[in-house]
């Protein structure tokens, strides 16, 4: 592959295309890998365009929600024959926008190829601390903190010796609301999926406490087990059962911050929550919100996230595969849990 010291050099565009839109649950045979031979590493003079090499790339839950052909409130879905799309981070090969320039570093929406034609800057940041590994910004300082951060401070305004239950808590998102928690001094418990990550989320991120939701038959049990005086704050990662479970253990005034709902994702027919009366008799604040709300408080996030990474105060775990050819697969796995922590592919490690 060429760089970007390789002025109007013509080179291959290996990308990732969405060939069917998805019912159920989405297969690699979904997705094809393509290639094209003719891609100048070049901008047009008379455009504003930005042409990115993509180093990584995130696998989301989100993505999923845009291999449908109906069309969602906060995001349009994904075209067939063209490269899905999603959140990566990059090097600036060539631009004629006046907010970036060649060799620039950013994050931001991108295609999955290994290079990609950026029409707008809308939601592109450039990369200024590079003694994180770059890979994070896929992260911890990309979509998935600010996603943590504006959720659950914003949206759940914890207070000390609160309880709060995150569910997915071993997930990009999940791991971090649950470590800002205890910095706030809150009693913080997590599910998860394997034994391996409840293990971690214990001895790793340091939560008071998780379980396995699979060898739990009944949640409301198990989460009075955990909660015997109730659940404060939720972050809502999953829906259905667990949430239906939930809003029976709230506390009076608790807060339920709707970040996802991975369980209904792949379901033709959602699945609907019964227990809806306790949101009146325990007066439950249910809120849902978009990491894009919190877009302009970027920089304040990272003045508040670097030095506890620095600190090694906030800990970070990614599952890495290389190689664009191996996407499809690292973006289906998120679904039945095959990855531990973060999933992130990389095209062009720096």
């Amino acid at each position: 592959m060429a760089d970007g010291s390789e002025k109007n050099a013509v080179v291959s565009n290996k990308k990732v295309i969405l060939k069917d839109y998805v019912s159920g649950f989405p297969k690699e045979s979904d997705m094809v890998v393509t290639v094209d031979e003719n891609l100048k590493l070049k901008v047009a003079d008379d455009s504003k365009d930005i042409l990115v090499k993509n180093l990584y790339l995130s696998c989301d839950p989100y993505m999923r929600l845009l291999m449908t052909s109906r069309s969602l409130e906060i995001f349009t879905p994904y075209t067939l024959g063209t490269p899905i799309t999603g959140f990566g981070v990059g090097k600036v090969i060539d631009s004629r926008n006046p907010e970036f320039k060649e060799g620039d570093l950013v994050w931001g929406t991108t295609g999955w190829e290994e290079y990609s034609l950026l029409k707008s800057s809308e939601g592109l940041f450039k990369i200024h601390h590079t003694d994180i590994p770059l890979s994070y910004y896929t992260g911890i300082l990309g979509m998935p903190g600010l996603t943590a951060y504006g959720g659950f401070y914003e949206v759940c305004a914890p207070k000390k010796g609160e309880y709060v239950f995150v569910s997915a808590a071993s997930g990009a998102v999940g791991q971090l609301v649950g470590q800002f928690a205890k910095l706030m001094g809150c009693y913080v418990v997590g599910s998860a999926g394997t034994q391996d990550k409840v293990e971690l989320l214990k001895n790793k991120f340091g939560f008071d406490d998780a379980f396995n939701y699979k060898e739990e038959p009944d949640l409301n049990a198990a989460l009075k087990r955990y909660f015997p005086k109730g659940i404060d704050i939720y972050f809502e990662n999953v829906g259905g059962k667990m949430l239906d479970a939930v809003i029976l253990n709230m506390r009076v005034y608790g807060r339920i911050a709707a970040c996802g709902m991975i369980s209904q994702y792949n379901r033709d027919q959602p699945e609907g929550v019964h227990n809806l009366m306790s949101i009146v008799y325990k007066r439950i604040r249910i809120e849902g919100f978009s990491v894009f709300d919190y877009y302009p408080q970027y920089s304040k996030f990272l003045d508040f996230i670097l030095p506890y990474i620095r600190e090694g105060k906030v800990k970070y775990v990614e599952d890495i595969v290389k190689g664009l050819e191996n996407g499809p697969a690292a973006l289906i796995g998120l679904f039945s849990g095959r990855n531990v922590g973060k999933q992130v592919v990389v095209i062009a490690p720096q």
